[in-house]
């Protein structure tokens, strides 16, 4: 390699993907190429440093000692760069403001609220990122994100957005099929919509002291929409977020099926970079969303008066945010 000449960048980029996933075929997926192109630039950019990056194993591949000493100054110059274009691409006062939410999160409450945004913040334009995949601000161009977990993420700014207060739901006419159930109990017997570890009805009723509610039977969704989806077309009773629910409520397109409500150790967070705290935009957003959150159902500790609300084991989430630091919560 001849003095100061730099590998060529594609090469790098896909360097730094495989060796994030440990998989040329995700890293072809993220960069949008083929695997064979993956391997090919891996190769070239092999040949131009003289030494072996990865090697081979079953199907996938891992780092050699070369490839692991290399990546983390490679990752640190893309992530210098991408801060670098993030803050000279659009002024920090005003412009885009990039969201990252999880679908269900954005469809169910926080699109039908924007407009509230828009009007007090027309010089700001929002853009919606909804995704339950990891997310990075230095790589991804987000601005905030809106995650699911206990509010503890390495170098980010976090602030409870609403508690997570579960509550049992159906659609109307099949209320009217099978009756307003009684009692708890009594929703063992109905057809249930499921998420898809198909545990949270278990825990739901293990909450209310029922033993005997049987197996999670009925279909399951991995996509919160898609199970809400489902229960609005009257294919079973489904635990929801109230406070993403409330609007489906109170327009009468679902009906809660029980005053007892089921608090998660979980809730919705604003995540974002510690040194942005202070930025216009960001300040703005931040302010709106708390604001309207405080009118939303189950955001404070007296969101519940004349609720019951159950005890016992309550409901983990998988990871769907990542930090700056690549550390995983949701």
């Amino acid at each position: 390699m001849k003095k100061h000449q730099l590998p060529p960048l594609n090469a790098l980029r896909a360097f730094e993907a495989t060796a994030r996933h440990l998989s040329v075929k995700n890293a072809a997926d993220e960069l949008c190429v083929t695997p064979g192109a993956v391997s090919q630039l891996i190769k070239a950019l092999e040949l131009h440093l003289g030494v072996a990056l990865f090697r081979r194993v079953n199907r996938g591949v891992i780092l050699t000692d070369a490839g692991r000493a290399y990546l983390p100054p490679v990752r640190n110059a893309f992530r210098q760069i991408s801060d670098a274009t993030r803050r000279i691409a659009v002024p920090e006062d005003t412009g885009i403001l990039t969201v990252s939410a999880t679908p269900f999160f954005a469809s169910a409450w926080l699109v039908p609220h924007l407009k509230g945004f828009q009007d007090a913040h027309p010089d700001i334009d929002l853009q919606v990122v909804s995704s339950s995949a990891l997310a990075n601000f230095s790589r991804d161009g987000v601005d905030v994100a809106i995650r699911h977990g206990l509010g503890r993420y390495a170098g980010l700014s976090s602030q409870r957005v609403l508690t997570v207060e579960i509550v049992p739901v159906a659609a109307p006419a099949l209320v009217k099929q099978l009756g307003m159930p009684a009692a708890p109990a009594d929703l063992t017997r109905w057809p249930r919509v499921n998420d898809a570890e198909r545990k949270a009805w278990a825990l739901w009723f293990e909450a209310q002291g029922i033993e005997a509610a049987g197996a999670a039977r009925g279909p399951s969704f991995d996509d919160s929409g898609l199970l809400l989806k489902a229960v609005l077309t009257g294919q079973g009773a489904a635990l929801l977020p109230a406070a993403v629910v409330a609007d489906d409520l109170a327009q009468g397109r679902l009906v809660q099926l029980s005053d007892v409500s089921w608090l998660e150790d979980f809730a919705y967070y604003l995540v974002h970079p510690e040194d942005s705290h202070d930025h216009p935009k960001v300040a703005a957003f931040r302010g709106w969303l708390l604001e309207v959150a405080q009118g939303a159902p189950a955001t404070g500790a007296a969101a519940g008066a004349g609720k019951r609300r159950a005890s016992g084991p309550r409901k983990r989430a998988s990871p769907t945010f990542e930090g700056l630091a690549s550390s995983p919560s949701s």
